[in-house]
């Protein structure tokens, strides 16, 4: 049975192979899986947790090759709908030699923005000890939020140890302020609280890091701890019960892509969690793995399995 649930939009990513050229010159792709969840379900799965990753795709050609890949990736297919109404979401990325890559979406009406909460009948919520939401899941339709709402919500009151990740997606919101109260309302019924240094900084309208952290732990009483991912700085560490610390970042020689870094920072605390470790030695861990994923091409691609990431961590 799965010990981690996640729900979100699983994407093809068709990846640019030219280098520093934009979308409307590059031609050379390659294809990836993708989706912020299914990043988490992916790292999780590679250092050998059983995943339920819950989630909608279409009858198409692109629908398939995610659940071939899922297969692949030993997350599964268990818990994937796929429909013929709606189309399965992708997106163009570029490939570049500094900064974060631009991407072109193509997800508007897509099936997992139809997602049915009859979808996690199927998942046995009473076995699950981790349960992942973003809100990316959460801005891509009324749907979607309603999902992503209900699970927390169902979940708070329970052992489950609910983490969100704000994951900022302006594009996908109505307005900046529809996204800011929408985000800190279910920040509000999460026990672990992910966000990015900039992503807290426009929640919250806050700079310093103690701060941000405290907007959430103030907000709300089933909220426990806040980490706050600072990039290859590492990452803040604030919790209820007054531990305060920060871990530093793992240095790389080369950064390829920085996209699916935030996720493997989540699978790695949410591993390190489950494995009972100390949050100091899971924020490690997640630092690890986000270092591990700006390294390789594709959103997912660079995570290592457990034997790669503890000698990894061991001789760094």
């Amino acid at each position: 049975m799965p010990e981690f649930i996640t729900i979100g939009e699983p994407l093809v990513v068709f990846a640019s192979d030219e280098l520093d050229l934009p979308l409307t010159r590059a031609v050379h792709f390659k294809k990836f899986l993708a989706g912020a969840e299914l990043n988490v379900a992916i790292g999780l799965s590679r250092l050998g947790y059983d995943a339920a990753y819950v989630a909608k795709v279409g009858q198409d050609s692109l629908g398939n090759f995610i659940r071939a890949e899922l297969e692949k990736s030993g997350v599964g297919d268990t818990f994937i709908t796929q429909v013929s109404d709606y189309p399965t979401g992708f997106y163009l990325k570029e490939k570049v030699s500094n900064g974060d890559p631009k991407v072109a979406y193509f997800r508007k009406e897509s099936a997992a923005t139809h997602f049915d909460l009859e979808q996690l009948t199927n998942v046995d919520l009473s076995q699950i000890k981790v349960a992942h939401l973003t809100g990316i899941m959460a801005a891509i339709s009324e749907n979607g939020l309603t999902a992503v709402r209900s699970l927390l919500t169902e979940l708070a009151m329970t052992d489950t140890l609910t983490v969100f990740d704000p994951n900022l997606r302006p594009a996908l919101w109505q307005s900046e302020e529809v996204m800011r109260e929408t985000l800190n309302d279910l920040a509000k019924s999460a026990k672990i609280i992910l966000p990015g240094i900039s992503e807290g900084r426009v929640l919250t309208g806050l700079s310093r890091l103690s701060d941000i952290a405290d907007f959430y732990l103030n907000q709300s009483e089933i909220t426990q701890t806040v980490i706050i991912k600072n990039g290859s700085e590492g990452a803040y560490v604030k919790s209820k019960n007054g531990e305060i610390f920060t871990v530093e970042g793992y240095r790389v020689a080369h950064v390829v892509d920085t996209v699916g870094a935030g996720d493997g920072f989540a699978a790695g605390l949410i591993s390190g969690l489950l494995d009972q470790e100390t949050l100091r030695i899971s924020v490690q861990r997640a630092c690890a793995i986000g270092a591990f994923a700006v390294q390789s091409v594709g959103d997912n691609n660079g995570y290592p399995n457990r034997q790669v990431l503890e000698t990894f961590m061991h001789s760094s």
